[in-house]
């Protein structure tokens, strides 16, 4: 059985989704706190192992007209070396707007900002994966 696992990639946080078992929607796991490059790839290498995923759904963060910035080519460079230290096989799918709508989301529910500050990547890791699924579904039909 498949199991997705999808990263929303910061300069100093990664949130972490998974799938639910039929893969129709993602869970928001968790946050991981980014020190540098090579122990970050290696701690993600080991989430995925841990949380069985047989694909990892990595954001790709472009400008809002679909270019590349910066931060496009940091995740592209952060995804390379992760390809590098797991056998799970790496896609990418386009993120704008998850991380707004998570805040939003989570605004919505009354929660402060500070408190929101905690979770946000996760949830933006699962309006990513829940992007990825639905357009797999759609695929299907």
């Amino acid at each position: 059985m498949k199991r997705y696992v999808a990263l929303d990639i910061g300069a100093k946080n990664i949130g972490i989704a998974v799938s639910d078992p039929y893969n129709t929607y993602a869970l928001p796991s968790s946050t991981y706190r980014r020190t540098r490059l090579s122990d970050d790839v290696r701690e993600i290498a080991k989430i995925l192992k841990d949380k069985g995923a047989t694909c990892c759904v990595c954001g790709l963060p472009v400008n809002a007209d679909g270019t590349e910035s910066e931060q496009t080519e940091k995740t592209r460079r952060f995804i390379e070396e992760l390809k590098k230290v797991t056998d799970v096989p790496v896609v990418l799918e386009d993120e704008r707007f998850t991380t707004v709508m998570a805040d939003g989301t989570l605004a919505s529910e009354g929660m402060d900002s500070k408190k929101r500050r905690l979770y946000v990547d996760a949830v933006a890791a699962a309006n990513i994966l829940d992007g990825y699924l639905g357009a797999a579904r759609g695929k299907e039909e």
